[in-house]
């Protein structure tokens, strides 16, 4: 007894070992791509030629699992286990990236999606419903400022008309970049025969803040995300001199801006919220010229919509009245804003229940929390130690990454067990 006892921990041993090499050599294949030398973040901006590259990624990827590929008109990439139809389970997140962000948000999730799919078939999982890996387009919104724009403009959150019309800072509008993508954009629109198919989304996402660190736990399960909006604030004043003129002759927006920086810090601060202006644009962005015009945009989150509104008035106001004093003017346009989310309170309780694990809430905006008005989702996170996300400091050990692997498998075997029809998988 004892011999067949080795053996079989052998055997387990050299399964997972195995196991973990096929997410580590997955993993490997895309590290290189949109990656910048000089800074190490990555610039996987949508529709740019390193965006494009991690598509082609994912559809070779795909197909040497067999799995049938295809491009919805949102430009969200699907590949499928399976027939597509209904009560279909979906898991994935985005390749594309902020500017110079690190190599985890997004692509752990659909790297992970194959790696769990490859742990399944490794299992002799016979599914009795559709899988699907997908990748959603544009998450991030680093290119054309609004996120999500992939899985907004599947459920109807995102007007395809304004979406066309998004641009760059180059001015090229999304359609023009998709069309050159060789995507039509005149295909935008709420896909409600998609929708339908979707029994269950599950995204696995790097966590982006210390939570499971501070637990000491690898992976834990999302109860919802709170809400936030991204606002465009534009500082109009007078250019001038920037020797000749004297300070109290100024009508200078920049002021108003840095003031207003550091106003919204405070009362975030105080209201336990978070506010950052993390891009700027100056005109005429001159040294010697006092600034003509400003424009920050504004990112705030909050953990309930009251708190989300009574930040934003504040900071407005606040601003206005700081115009006022320094011969300028302030607007405040939205540019996005998203409500808070709740996960799917079943789909929480079972995964949470099949891996014993940890629930916790998040601050960061993702495709399942788009997708939770009209299909049951739930999230998985993978400890990231240090906290930091969005920078080329980014990073989840390979340990938790593989445990993050393994967990998800677990729900997906859990999920793609259920009959279709019979109670669904939410």
């Amino acid at each position: 007894m004892s011999a067949a006892f080795d053996r079989q921990r052998a055997f387990d041993q050299q399964r997972t070992f195995d196991q973990q090499r096929m997410f580590d050599q997955l993993w490997e294949s895309l590290l290189p791509v949109g990656r910048d030398e000089q800074t190490g973040g990555y610039r996987r901006l949508a529709w740019t030629a390193a965006d494009i590259a991690c598509r082609e990624w994912f559809v070779a990827a795909a197909e040497a699992r067999d799995l049938t590929v295809e491009t919805d008109g949102n430009a969200n990439l699907w590949a499928w286990w399976g027939e597509p139809g209904p009560g279909s389970v979906a898991v994935g997140s985005h390749l594309d990236s902020v500017p110079d962000g690190g190599a985890f948000d997004g692509p752990l999730g659909v790297v992970s999606a194959f790696a769990a799919l490859d742990v399944l078939r490794d299992r002799g999982v016979r599914p009795r419903r559709p899988l699907a890996v997908v990748a959603f387009a544009d998450e991030e919104g680093g290119r054309f400022g609004v996120a999500c724009v992939g899985s907004r403009l599947m459920t109807g959150a995102l007007d395809p008309d304004r979406a066309r019309e998004l641009a760059d800072a180059d001015g090229i509008t999304l359609a023009a970049a998709m069309a050159d993508a060789g995507h039509d954009p005149g295909r935008l629109g709420r896909d409600d025969d998609r929708l339908g198919r979707l029994a269950a989304y599950v995204e696995l996402h790097v966590e982006q803040g210390r939570g499971l660190a501070d637990l000491d736990r690898p992976v834990g399960v999302g109860t919802g995300i709170w809400p936030h909006g991204r606002y465009r604030c534009t500082f109009e004043g007078r250019a001038d001199h920037a020797g000749t003129t004297r300070l109290e002759d100024r009508a200078d927006p920049m002021l108003t801006y840095a003031e207003t920086v550091l106003a919204a810090r405070k009362r975030a601060r105080l209201a336990g919220a978070r506010a950052t202006f993390g891009r700027v644009h100056v005109e005429p962005n001159a040294t010697n010229a006092i600034p003509s015009r400003v424009v920050g945009w504004l990112d705030l989150r909050a953990a309930d919509e009251p708190g989300l509104e009574q930040l934003l008035a504040d900071v407005r106001r606040g601003a206005q009245e700081r115009a006022a004093r320094d011969g300028t003017t302030v607007e405040v346009a939205v540019e996005s804003q998203s409500p808070a989310v709740v996960f799917d309170a079943q789909l929480r309780d079972r995964m949470a229940g099949l891996l014993d694990a940890p629930t916790l809430a998040t601050q960061a905006g993702h495709d399942a929390g788009v997708l939770a008005t009209d299909v049951p989702t739930g999230m998985l996170f993978v400890r990231n130690r240090t906290g930091v996300s969005h920078s080329p400091l980014e990073h989840a050990d390979p340990a938790d990454c593989h445990a993050g692997v393994l967990a998800l498998a677990t729900v997906l075997e859990a999920e793609l067990a259920v009959v279709p029809g019979n109670g669904g998988a939410g």
